[in-house]
């Protein structure tokens, strides 16, 4: 197995503990979650369809938005080894291309019982718009077993 990153044990997490991810959304990222998911909506992909809708312009698929508070569980908070059980998302806003979105996660309860964490998840525009807000359960990494030997 070698050497494998883990991220934090439920041991190692406090509570309003906090991590974080931004990125710029690029009319690329847009088109490339529309292949991969195959949601050709054309409010995400027409801008002439689009400026005939409530938004006037083209705007990123919410679940694009979601996915970079993925990223923060699997990368940083809980980190590597984390899987996912629920997350409960509100669309608050439209994320335009160009728009650039932090996803923030906070712990919220340590249900130590379940070896589960209860997270807030946001994520929110360069001018501090909330444009999703919601909750996640994970359960984090457990801790490595040491082998006799090794």
């Amino acid at each position: 197995m070698g050497n494998q990153i883990i991220g934090k044990t439920i041991d190692e997490i406090s509570l309003n503990e906090i991590a974080e991810f931004s990125k710029t959304i690029s009319e690329s990222d847009v088109y490339l979650y529309a292949g991969v998911t195959g949601d050709l909506n054309p409010a995400h992909i027409n801008e002439e369809y689009a400026q005939g809708t409530f938004f006037k312009t083209r705007i990123a698929h919410g679940m694009l938005a979601a996915g970079l508070i993925s990223a923060v569980l699997g990368t940083r908070l809980p980190g590597p080894g984390s899987v996912y059980v629920r997350q409960e998302l509100n669309f608050l806003a439209p994320v335009r291309i160009g728009d650039t979105v932090t996803a923030r996660v906070e712990v919220i309860e340590i249900m130590s019982e379940k070896k589960h964490l209860r997270l807030r998840t946001t994520c929110s525009t360069q001018d501090g718009t909330i444009v999703l807000d919601g909750e996640a359960i994970v359960s984090p990494p457990r801790p490595k077993k040491v082998v006799a030997g090794k």
